[in-house]
């Protein structure tokens, strides 16, 4: 069982000038919810949380020495990387599965549910920037997603991807440098999805203050276990040692 608070918060050197965040690291619905109606198997799948990246984030905070900041409760809630006015904020079908309790969600039900998740850990992002702001320094920021190794069937052919919008300041040098990796990777530029998703993390926090920033996807197959989710963190934690901190 987690805690009942929703966010966790990994401590690290704010001077650094990093602020990982991990928006879907968790499947966790608290008790009272009741599973949203949902049936048990459902919260293994990727409509429940992003699956592997909560370690990987973990690990490459540890590497790096930077903060973190996690959710603690299942995006089938609420999905805190979307804006509050989204109509997916809460989902009432996701992937094929319908979700019981949100189906007759009202405004009221939504504000209690954006006090309870969404509202803490929004906070603990704007703590973690003014932290870092203290040093003098501006932090990037970097979010850790997963993605599905098949969409309705069609296999993707990333094994990562880096989404971005407007600044590439962030983005740039991390497609360069995955690109140029000994392993040969096929890197996604805006790929498997797009950048630039008005409201998300990104846009709320980093966009809004001009902040360095990118979105990480790593397709789900290559971290579900422990060693592909340190092997991902020790490649992230190669890649963005030399290019901290990256000036707004």
């Amino acid at each position: 069982m987690h805690p009942p608070h929703s966010v966790e918060t990994i401590s690290g050197d704010p001077g650094r000038g990093l602020l990982l965040i991990c928006d879907h690291a968790s499947n966790h619905v608290p008790e009272d919810l009741a599973q949203l109606g949902v049936p048990e198997h459902e919260f293994a799948r990727h409509i429940a949380y992003d699956i592997g990246a909560a370690g990987v984030t973990r690990r490459l905070a540890a590497l790096l020495g930077v903060p973190a900041i996690l959710t603690r409760f299942s995006r089938l809630i609420i999905d805190p990387n979307r804006g509050r006015a989204d109509p997916t904020l809460v989902m009432r079908l996701s992937d094929g599965a319908v979700v019981p309790g949100n189906a007759r969600i009202d405004e009221t039900g939504k504000a209690e549910r954006i006090r309870r998740f969404y509202e803490p850990f929004d906070a603990a992002i704007e703590a973690g920037i003014a932290q870092a702001e203290t040093t003098g320094v501006s932090p990037a920021i970097v979010t850790m997603h997963s993605f599905t190794p098949y969409w309705r069937g069609v296999p993707r052919p990333w094994e990562v991807g880096i989404l971005w919008d407007r600044d590439d300041r962030m983005s740039a040098p991390l497609i360069a440098g995955l690109r140029a990796d000994p392993a040969g990777l096929t890197v996604g530029d805006n790929e498997p999805y797009g950048g630039g998703l008005p409201g998300d993390t990104i846009d709320r926090h980093a966009s809004a203050r001009g902040l360095p920033n990118a979105l990480v996807e790593i397709r789900q197959d290559l971290i579900v276990a422990d060693a592909g989710q340190t092997e991902w963190a020790e490649r992230f934690a190669r890649l963005l040692a030399p290019i901290l901190p990256l000036r707004a």
